[in-house]
Protein backbone atom coordinates (compact mmCIF):
# COMPACT_ATOMS: atom_id res chain seq x y z
CA UNK A 1 0.00 0.00 0.00
CA UNK A 2 1.71 3.54 -1.07
CA UNK A 3 1.74 6.53 0.99
CA UNK A 4 -2.04 8.45 1.33
CA UNK A 5 -3.82 5.02 0.28
CA UNK A 6 -6.78 3.58 2.80
CA UNK A 7 -7.74 0.67 2.97
CA UNK A 8 -11.04 -0.40 3.44
CA UNK A 9 -10.45 -3.13 6.29
CA UNK A 10 -13.62 -5.16 7.74
CA UNK A 11 -15.16 -4.30 10.85
CA UNK A 12 -17.25 -7.52 11.18
CA UNK A 13 -18.00 -10.48 9.80
CA UNK A 14 -20.19 -9.78 6.45
CA UNK A 15 -24.02 -9.29 7.58
CA UNK A 16 -26.72 -10.76 5.49
CA UNK A 17 -27.35 -8.10 3.53
CA UNK A 18 -23.65 -7.95 2.10
CA UNK A 19 -24.66 -11.56 1.17
CA UNK A 20 -27.70 -10.57 -0.52
CA UNK A 21 -25.33 -8.13 -2.36
CA UNK A 22 -22.45 -10.44 -3.33
CA UNK A 23 -25.06 -13.43 -4.58
CA UNK A 24 -26.72 -10.69 -6.74
CA UNK A 25 -23.29 -9.58 -8.53
CA UNK A 26 -22.13 -13.59 -8.21
CA UNK A 27 -25.52 -14.70 -9.82
CA UNK A 28 -25.77 -11.36 -12.55
CA UNK A 29 -21.80 -12.24 -13.72
CA UNK A 30 -21.69 -15.61 -13.92
CA UNK A 31 -25.34 -15.92 -16.19
CA UNK A 32 -23.20 -13.12 -18.03
CA UNK A 33 -20.49 -15.03 -18.39
CA UNK A 34 -22.25 -17.99 -19.91
CA UNK A 35 -24.07 -15.75 -21.97
CA UNK A 36 -21.34 -13.82 -23.25
CA UNK A 37 -19.61 -16.82 -23.82
CA UNK A 38 -21.60 -18.17 -26.13
CA UNK A 39 -22.07 -15.34 -27.91
CA UNK A 40 -18.14 -14.92 -28.57
CA UNK A 41 -17.88 -18.97 -29.16
CA UNK A 42 -20.85 -18.47 -32.16
CA UNK A 43 -21.50 -15.03 -32.78
CA UNK A 44 -24.74 -16.09 -35.26
CA UNK A 45 -26.44 -17.14 -31.84
CA UNK A 46 -27.92 -19.74 -32.93
CA UNK A 47 -25.87 -21.99 -29.76
CA UNK A 48 -27.73 -19.93 -27.22
CA UNK A 49 -30.95 -19.45 -29.48
CA UNK A 50 -31.08 -16.29 -30.96
CA UNK A 51 -31.96 -15.61 -33.74
CA UNK A 52 -30.12 -13.01 -35.93
CA UNK A 53 -33.25 -10.92 -36.70
CA UNK A 54 -32.70 -9.83 -32.67
CA UNK A 55 -29.96 -7.51 -34.73
CA UNK A 56 -32.15 -6.21 -37.01
CA UNK A 57 -32.37 -2.61 -35.33
CA UNK A 58 -29.33 -2.65 -33.85
CA UNK A 59 -25.74 -1.63 -35.32
CA UNK A 60 -24.41 -4.75 -35.34
CA UNK A 61 -24.67 -7.55 -38.18
CA UNK A 62 -23.77 -10.88 -35.48
CA UNK A 63 -23.57 -10.91 -31.62
CA UNK A 64 -19.67 -10.64 -31.23
CA UNK A 65 -19.84 -7.12 -30.06
CA UNK A 66 -22.78 -7.72 -27.93
CA UNK A 67 -21.24 -10.92 -25.95
CA UNK A 68 -18.05 -9.16 -25.61
CA UNK A 69 -19.73 -6.46 -23.72
CA UNK A 70 -21.82 -8.54 -21.92
CA UNK A 71 -18.64 -10.95 -20.61
CA UNK A 72 -16.74 -7.71 -19.84
CA UNK A 73 -19.42 -5.61 -18.40
CA UNK A 74 -22.05 -7.65 -16.75
CA UNK A 75 -20.07 -10.83 -16.34
CA UNK A 76 -16.57 -10.11 -15.20
CA UNK A 77 -17.00 -6.64 -13.39
CA UNK A 78 -19.64 -8.26 -10.67
CA UNK A 79 -17.33 -11.10 -10.56
CA UNK A 80 -15.03 -8.55 -9.55
CA UNK A 81 -17.21 -6.69 -7.18
CA UNK A 82 -18.73 -9.64 -5.76
CA UNK A 83 -14.90 -10.83 -4.23
CA UNK A 84 -13.79 -7.19 -3.65
CA UNK A 85 -17.35 -6.84 -1.04
CA UNK A 86 -16.02 -10.00 0.52
CA UNK A 87 -12.39 -9.11 0.71
CA UNK A 88 -12.06 -5.41 0.35
CA UNK A 89 -8.89 -5.73 -1.84
CA UNK A 90 -7.48 -2.54 -3.18
CA UNK A 91 -7.78 -1.52 -7.06
CA UNK A 92 -6.21 1.82 -8.27
CA UNK A 93 -8.59 1.89 -10.84
CA UNK A 94 -11.49 1.21 -8.97
CA UNK A 95 -10.27 4.30 -6.17
CA UNK A 96 -9.93 6.55 -8.94
CA UNK A 97 -13.52 5.78 -10.34
CA UNK A 98 -15.13 5.77 -7.18
CA UNK A 99 -17.36 8.92 -6.98
CA UNK A 100 -18.20 8.43 -2.95
CA UNK A 101 -14.57 8.64 -1.74
CA UNK A 102 -16.22 8.07 1.87
CA UNK A 103 -17.32 4.45 0.77
CA UNK A 104 -15.12 1.47 -0.36
CA UNK A 105 -14.65 1.94 -4.42
CA UNK A 106 -16.39 -1.92 -4.60
CA UNK A 107 -20.04 -0.33 -2.99
CA UNK A 108 -20.11 2.97 -5.42
CA UNK A 109 -19.05 0.06 -8.47
CA UNK A 110 -21.78 -2.05 -7.19
CA UNK A 111 -24.33 1.45 -7.85
CA UNK A 112 -22.52 1.43 -10.84
CA UNK A 113 -23.23 -1.98 -11.88
CA UNK A 114 -27.35 -1.63 -11.20
CA UNK A 115 -27.12 1.56 -13.70
CA UNK A 116 -24.92 -0.49 -16.10
CA UNK A 117 -27.11 -2.91 -15.86
CA UNK A 118 -30.31 -0.75 -16.75
CA UNK A 119 -28.63 0.53 -19.32
CA UNK A 120 -28.04 -2.48 -21.36
CA UNK A 121 -31.78 -3.54 -20.62
CA UNK A 122 -33.21 -0.93 -22.42
CA UNK A 123 -30.10 -1.00 -25.38
CA UNK A 124 -31.69 -4.10 -25.61
CA UNK A 125 -35.26 -3.23 -25.51
CA UNK A 126 -34.44 -0.46 -28.26
CA UNK A 127 -32.85 -1.97 -30.71
CA UNK A 128 -35.08 -5.09 -30.19
CA UNK A 129 -38.37 -3.46 -30.18
CA UNK A 130 -39.99 -5.88 -27.78
CA UNK A 131 -39.94 -6.08 -24.06
CA UNK A 132 -39.99 -9.84 -22.67
CA UNK A 133 -40.13 -11.11 -19.03
CA UNK A 134 -36.60 -11.64 -18.93
CA UNK A 135 -36.31 -7.78 -19.75
CA UNK A 136 -38.42 -7.74 -16.89
CA UNK A 137 -36.39 -9.33 -14.37
CA UNK A 138 -33.35 -8.57 -15.26
CA UNK A 139 -34.24 -4.64 -14.80
CA UNK A 140 -35.70 -5.65 -11.41
CA UNK A 141 -32.28 -7.45 -10.45
CA UNK A 142 -30.55 -3.49 -11.39
CA UNK A 143 -32.97 -1.85 -8.91
CA UNK A 144 -32.29 -4.77 -6.34
CA UNK A 145 -28.99 -4.15 -6.60
CA UNK A 146 -29.17 -0.48 -6.25
CA UNK A 147 -31.17 -0.68 -3.33
CA UNK A 148 -29.22 -3.22 -1.28
CA UNK A 149 -26.87 -1.32 -2.01
CA UNK A 150 -28.24 2.10 -0.49
CA UNK A 151 -29.85 0.21 2.47
CA UNK A 152 -27.72 1.76 5.58
CA UNK A 153 -26.55 -1.47 6.86
CA UNK A 154 -24.81 -1.91 3.60
CA UNK A 155 -23.20 1.48 3.51
CA UNK A 156 -22.45 1.68 7.21
CA UNK A 157 -20.45 -2.01 6.34
CA UNK A 158 -18.36 0.04 3.24
CA UNK A 159 -18.14 3.11 4.76
CA UNK A 160 -14.38 4.75 5.46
Amino acid sequence: MQAGEERIRPKQSLGRLSWVLIILHGFLGVGAIVGGGGLIIDPSGSLLQMPNSLLEHSPFGHFLIPGIILLLVLGIMPIVIAIALMTHFHWGIGVKLNLYTDRYWAWTFSLYMGFALHIWIMVQVFWIQNVSVIHLIYFAWGVAIQVVTLLPEVQRRYSR
